[in-house]
């Protein structure tokens, strides 16, 4: 099998690719160029392409005795992951650009290429795993599972995917890159977003959506003070708000609602937070069972808690409605609602599909 390894220059997508070697495929490494900036360096970034990066994807590849080849998506990345990460933010919304980069670069325009050019599957060092029915399952290391931000790819593109290190835990992989002696064996995991290399979020949705003042209001629609843009808040924030008038129960106020058009920030209680009613639309359907009413579990953040649910979807409407069996607090439109199936067997949960929250209630 010819499989394209996406060398991200970290030690997962190492092992992924001697794993795929070791396993007898024909394989060629790939690392995504995402930015004209060549400037974008590790001394600067603390993400995940950056030019440092892309030498040690490099670096591996030649230790492994395998081709490597940079590609552009620079200009499918500024208009799939960075423009619609401010224009979420400027319609009062909370994206996860990690999330999209999977759904349109990593997935989408990597696969697009990667088929083009009679590759059968394309690898990546991702923690989830696959089992024999081709349905995605959580990593058999929960602490490292990346079911989540991989919820949004579609059913074609997952037939394409192999996940070579889903099944292992972190520490392995570290000492399995220790023995084939790989530079990046110790190197330190991704964070913060690519991107926004100092890592001030509010400053760079600044320069591009600008000022846009607003009010922040109590939940009764008493005004406490004005903002510069609504862009600079997000559900469930606590810090940074800089009320001077105590809330009536001197208890901490956190953001609850965002109304962009006008500028309204709502505050509240952490009880205000709460949530048992989520709507989202465009939907993605990795599991036959994502059709009509059934119970199933719900995440709604990377690392975030995971409930149960009754889910209806409607495929004709490309949407649904989950009302959730215990309440979650921070819920924001613009985030990926991912649901799973409990695993019935020794694997990790069963992927069913996602939407993209629009409402909460």
């Amino acid at each position: 099998m010819r499989v394209l390894v996406a060398m991200s220059g970290g030690v997962d997508s190492s092992v992924a690719a001697a794993r795929a070697v070791e396993a007898g495929h024909e394989v060629v490494g790939v690392h995504l160029a995402l930015h004209k900036d060549a400037q974008q360096t590790r001394e600067k970034a603390r993400g995940c392409c950056s030019l440092e990066d892309s030498a040690d994807a490099r670096r591996i590849c030649d230790k492994l005795g395998i081709p490597f080849y940079v590609w552009d998506f620079s200009e499918e990345f500024k208009e799939a992951v960075i423009t619609d990460f401010v224009d979420s933010y400027a319609r009062g919304e909370t994206p996860n650009p990690c999330l999209r980069c999977n759904e349109k670069i990593k997935f989408a325009a990597l696969l697009r290429k990667g088929m083009a050019l009679g590759f059968d599957a394309v690898a990546t060092g991702h923690y989830a795993t696959l089992d024999k029915d081709g349905y995605m399952r959580r990593s058999l290391d929960e602490n490292k599972d990346q079911s989540y931000v991989l919820g949004v790819i579609t059913a074609e593109e997952l037939s394409y995917c192999y996940f070579p290190i889903g099944d292992t835990p972190k520490p392995q992989i570290r000492e399995e890159a220790k023995r084939h002696g790989f530079s990046t064996a110790s190197k330190p995991d991704s964070y913060d977003i690519c991107f926004i290399p100092d890592g001030n979020t509010q400053a760079f949705l600044g320069a591009r959506i600008g000022m846009r003042p607003g009010m922040i209001v109590d939940q009764d629609g008493t005004e406490l003070r004005e903002h510069d843009g609504a862009w600079n808040y997000t559900i469930g924030q606590r810090k940074g708000l800089d009320i001077k008038a105590p809330a009536a129960d001197g208890r901490p106020r956190y953001v609850t609602g965002i109304d962009a058009q006008t500028g309204t920030v709502t505050v509240g209680s952490r009880e205000a937070l709460k949530v048992t009613r989520i709507s989202a639309d465009r939907l993605k359907y990795l599991h036959p069972a994502m059709d009509g009413e059934f119970d199933c579990d719900v995440q709604v953040r990377a690392h975030g808690s995971v409930v149960s649910c009754h889910a209806e979807v409607d495929r004709d409407a490309d949407a649904m409605i989950l009302t959730l069996n215990e309440p979650l607090s921070g819920v924001a439109p613009g985030q990926a609602a991912v649901l799973y199936f409990p695993s019935p067997d020794e694997l990790g949960d069963i992927v069913i599909g996602s939407g993209t929250i629009i409402e909460t209630a």
